[in-house]
């Protein structure tokens, strides 16, 4: 693992940035596997500024994102495909035929899995996998567990996650009970790991997938065993340091 030290989320984001940025100058036709949620914004804002200096090229990268939630239509404006369009893809030059979301509105579970996988395979496998980091440890959907999944699979979400989602839906009943994921497997199967951390309620968390023994209790720390992952986090995630 290697480790780089930011002062801030933005100075993290612009970090991040860079080693996203590096990967697309060097290989223009890359695969980069993408993560929603609060963390990666900056990140994404970043990536667009370059492009529209006319530093970046996305017309010949694609993408596979870690997750979706099982229910939600593309249109729907919770969805991580909305997510992904909306804090990047129509920002810069990228070919929507490139980019690829698990299926959220798939009710066979074992079909779309299995699709999922198969995709990744297709597109040669992952260059750059950009992750972020659960409270409890979890990378894309993988949540604490017995035992470390292997590949795209079906989660129901813990009550915590849907607690934490309600804010962004009318009612609880809205709420998505499920969600497709890379499993771990598919995770630790790209050639190189980006994880990005931020905050202090990260801190203890990050210090565990760092220094802690390798668990599905803890499934971040299953990245200690990949040979390629940079972590970028900033001052406030690495107080435990």
């Amino acid at each position: 693992m290697k480790l780089y030290r930011a002062m801030d989320y933005n100075d993290m984001s612009r970090k991040a940035a860079n080693i996203i940025s590096a990967q697309v100058i060097m290989k223009p036709n890359c695969v980069l596997g993408l993560a929603t949620g609060s963390t990666p914004v900056g990140i994404y804002k970043q990536l667009i500024e370059w492009y529209s200096k006319g530093d970046l090229d996305f017309s010949r990268v694609k993408t596979a994102n870690l997750d979706e939630y099982k229910g939600l239509t593309k249109e729907n404006d919770q969805s991580y495909y909305h997510f992904m369009r909306e804090n990047l893809f129509r920002h810069v030059n990228i070919n929507e035929a490139y980019t690829n979301i698990p299926d959220g509105t798939e009710t066979d579970a074992n079909k779309e899995a299995a699709r999922y996988e198969e995709t990744i395979k297709e597109l040669g496998g992952i260059d750059l996998q950009l992750l972020g980091l659960g409270h409890n440890g979890h990378i894309g959907f993988n949540e604490p567990s017995d035992i470390f999944t292997r590949d795209t699979h079906i989660v129901d979400l813990q009550e915590s996650t849907i607690e934490a989602n309600k804010r962004f839906f009318d009612t609880i009943e809205e709420v998505p009970k499920q969600a497709y994921t890379m499993g771990i497997g598919t995770i630790m199967s790209a050639k190189k790991i980006l994880l990005v951390v931020s905050g202090e309620d990260k801190a203890e968390i990050l210090h565990d997938v760092i220094t802690g023994p390798v668990s599905p209790r803890v499934p971040a720390s299953i990245l200690q065993l990949h040979p390629d992952v940079i972590i970028v986090a900033d001052e406030a995630a690495l107080t435990k340091f």
